[in-house]
């Protein structure tokens, strides 16, 4: 669990860091939006790759 709570951690800094640039509005522009989901996929498949997020 200490792991999963530390990738989530770290999934969200780094995608917030870089996707998030615009605090005029509560919502995501579409450029945030797609970013983000980028961001998530690709971290998400990096870790699959390395073998030990997916319960291996």
């Amino acid at each position: 669990m200490r792991d999963f709570m530390k990738f989530y951690t770290n999934l969200v800094e780094r995608c917030f860091n870089d996707c998030i640039n615009d605090f005029t509005s509560k919502a995501l522009s579409s450029k945030e939006e797609t970013c983000i989901f980028r961001c998530t996929d690709k971290f998400l498949k990096h870790n699959e790759r390395g073998g030990w997020f997916g319960g291996s």
